[in-house]
């Protein structure tokens, strides 16, 4: 009989598999059919191939420590995740983890990371990006929750 810890570890490794399934087909759907920009809304918005070969916002970092780092920062997603007791969390990090593997996916196989959407001034991004954001943006609700629901102690 499977443990609690087996059947958050397999929702949390659903929705990684999920994400970085669809981050890696966008990737080679971009690769494959993208190669000038496609106007979607005008100047704000659109598809526009870029190749990051930096991590997030294009910081570039050496190779001897931008690999490790990735990887490390993976490790730690993993392990974290590990204390996901929300659907809300586990689903924060299970789209962290599948997008940390799209993108590392992407860069094993090319040397650098295709985005290729293109919103007003902010960096051209891609589907792994967005699903990294996302579960952020749902681990840092899940906080704010978790507040609400067990707030600290009133020391009288």
């Amino acid at each position: 009989m499977p443990t609690v810890y087996d059947c958050f570890m397999r929702r949390t490794g659903v929705i990684a598999g999920i994400a970085f399934v669809v981050s890696f087909i966008a990737k080679l759907l971009a690769d494959a059919f993208l190669h000038e920009r496609v106007a979607l809304i005008g100047d704000i918005a659109g598809l526009q191939p870029s190749l990051n070969p930096g991590i997030a916002f294009g910081i570039r970092l050496p190779d001897a420590v931008q690999t490790p780092l990735i990887l490390v920062a993976i490790a730690l997603l993993l392990w974290a995740s590990r204390k996901a007791e929300t659907g809300l969390a586990r689903a924060g990090f299970g789209l962290l983890i599948g997008g940390a593997f799209g993108n590392v996916a992407d860069r094993l196989l090319d040397g650098y990371v295709t985005d290729f959407f293109q919103v007003g001034t902010f960096p051209i991004f891609n589907v792994a990006d967005s699903c990294i954001s996302i579960g952020v943006v749902l681990l840092v609700m899940d906080g704010f929750l978790a507040v609400r629901r067990d707030p600290p102690s009133q020391k009288e």
